[in-house]
C-alpha cells in the first residue's frame, strides 16, 4: 500500500495488513501523545502531523516497509549520531519489520519536532 484512499487516520490503519497494524497503531498513538497542538491529517495517502498547515511528521505502511517520513531537516541533522546505522532514505526511516522499530527513538524524534518550529525538507 502506498497511498491510501482512506477519508481518516482510523481507516488508514484498519486497511493495513494485518502483522503491521499493532506497529501502526502504536506510532499513531504515540504521535498523538507527544505532537500537543499538530493536527492528525491524511495527507499524500499516508497520517500526517501538521502544525500551522504544515507537515512536519508521517508515517506510511509500504510495500516492503514501515515508514516514518522526518519532515524536519533541523531534527534529522540533530539526531545524526541516532540514525547511524538506520534505514534512512532523505527524508524518511524505514523499519522492515514491525519488530525492528525503535520506539524509543521515535518518541524521541517526536519530541524534538514538537519542542518548536524548525527548517522543513
Amino acid at each position: 500500500m502506498v497511498q491510501s484512499d482512506a477519508e481518516d487516520v482510523e481507516g488508514y490503519v484498519a486497511e493495513v495488513p494485518e502483522e503491521r497494524r499493532d506497529a501502526l497503531v502504536r506510532l499513531r498513538q504515540m504521535c498523538r501523545a507527544e505532537l500537543k497542538g499538530f493536527d492528525e491529517v491524511m495527507a499524500y495517502g499516508m497520517p500526517a502531523y501538521e502544525r500551522d498547515g504544515s507537515a512536519e511528521i508521517a508515517f506510511a505502511s509500504q510495500k516492503r516497509y514501515i515508514s516514518l517520513y522526518l519532515m524536519r531537516s533541523d531534527v534529522r541533522e540533530a539526531f545524526e549520531d541516532r540514525l547511524v546505522g538506520q534505514d534512512m532514505g532523505k527524508g524518511c526511516l524505514r523499519f522492515r519489520k514491525p519488530e525492528s522499530i525503535d520506539f524509543d527513538l521515535v518518541r524521541d524524534l517526536l519530541r524534538a519536532t514538537a519542542g518548536g518550529p524548525g527548517k522543513g525538507c
